[in-house]
């Protein structure tokens, strides 16, 4: 039996991730548990998976966690903070930790839990986005294991098992294309929250719902992908396809094509990256292709989703500039869906932030550094918001 630490455990990958556990008892056990703010749901998860350790990152909130569960016999050990979500990562015998916080704030716990030698099943991709040139020689040094728990990565994961080395030639990112697809690039002047939050096929959080939308997501998975897999980012691309069967592709040297399939659900990447490199049977649904019809593929369109361009632009640049990427987007979605700005306002916000970084580009970042990015961007957005008139143009970093 595997035993697992779950931070992010009210989130979309928490709650699936849990799902999974109950349905795989004699396989999977919680050991600790680390969520926001949301204390009835947090309360209700410490009740019926008994960890050993819980935290609540609102320290305010601790109190009411801690009535919520005062019956409880045995008691388990009651964190709040940033601090107490880090124990909760190094905590115990976990043999691995899963990362379902949102943003930047997983990077800490995640660098706790490497430190600690857990293994990391990756669904926070900001992650290692912003703190890959810490995270990897630490994942080296202590010899864990970083599996990829997101669609598209697991997908490439899954389609290299059994591949030399030297055998990937290229890769091939699909994207459903978000809730704005089949819309007219002219009519994203009028977008609103609910219409961003419309995602055609997967089911997830609010912020990686938007992200799907302006395709930043796909542009955060570029960069992931190539410290992930090595690869140069010339040789991975991005497709459009709107069936989200297809969950990525690889391209060997000799022109052969690898895919991945299924039904578009989260738990089939989660359940891998907790099982692997074993193979555990689901009664869940499996792919009929007759009934998944036509699957259909397009090129993106750069004036539609411009944070391609810019993902990739940051990412060749590299050092201390995907953080500030990273960072900046969030803010920008979060000002996005507080009404505060307006949809096209997102890259444009971004666009300006990392222009102004360039001079101040780390090549080698440290830990302090990026963490001194992240927070510089993330204000320098709020400057970005009182400048927005000036006209658009997508930068090319050097």
């Amino acid at each position: 039996m595997k035993a697992i630490t779950l931070v992010g455990s009210t989130g979309s990958i928490g709650t699936q991730t849990l799902d999974i556990v109950t349905q795989y008892p004699d396989q999977f056990r919680i050991v600790g548990l680390a969520a926001g703010n949301n204390v009835e749901m947090l309360a209700a998860q410490i009740r019926q998976f008994r960890p050993k350790i819980a935290a609540i990152c609102s320290e305010d909130k601790l109190p009411a966690l801690k009535e919520a569960i005062i019956d409880l016999d045995p008691q388990p050990i009651l964190l709040a903070g940033e601090a107490g979500v880090i124990e909760v990562a190094r905590y115990g015998d976990a043999q691995t930790v899963v990362t379902g916080i949102v943003g930047c704030a997983g990077l800490l716990p995640t660098i706790a839990a490497i430190e600690a030698g857990k293994d990391i099943a990756l669904a926070n991709k900001e992650t290692l986005i912003a703190g890959a040139p810490v995270v990897l020689p630490l994942v080296e040094k202590h010899g864990v294991k970083l599996l990829p728990a997101d669609s598209e990565h697991s997908a490439i994961f899954q389609c290299l098992q059994g591949v030399p080395k030297s055998g990937l030639r290229k890769i091939l990112l699909t994207a459903s294309g978000g809730a704005f697809r089949d819309w007219d690039v002219e009519r994203l002047a009028d977008v609103t929250v609910a219409d961003a939050l419309k995602h055609p096929n997967w089911s997830m959080g609010r912020k990686i719902t938007v992200d799907s939308a302006t395709l930043m997501n796909k542009g955060l998975e570029v960069i992931e992908a190539h410290f992930l897999f090595g690869l140069d980012y010339d040789n991975i691309e991005i497709v459009i396809h709107p069936q989200s069967i297809i969950h990525s592709l690889i391209e060997l040297q000799d022109t052969s094509v690898l895919a991945q399939l299924g039904w578009p659900d989260m738990r089939l990447p989660l359940l891998y990256a907790l099982s692997w490199p074993d193979r555990i049977y689901t009664d869940w649904e499996r792919l009929d292709l007759v009934k998944a019809g036509n699957l259909t593929f397009r090129e993106p369109d750069h004036q539609k989703y411009p944070c391609m361009q810019l993902a990739y632009a940051v990412g060749k640049a590299g050092g201390s500039m995907p953080a500030v990427l990273n960072a900046a987007n969030e803010q920008a979605v979060a000002l996005f869906l507080d009404e505060k700005i307006r949809f096209l306002d997102i890259p444009r916000c971004i666009e300006w932030v990392c222009d102004r970084h360039q001079n101040d580009n780390r090549a080698n970042p440290s830990l302090d550094d990026i963490l001194a990015a992240d927070k510089w961007a993330r204000q320098e957005v709020l400057t970005a918001t009182e400048k927005l008139e000036t006209p658009s143009r997508i930068i090319s970093l050097r």
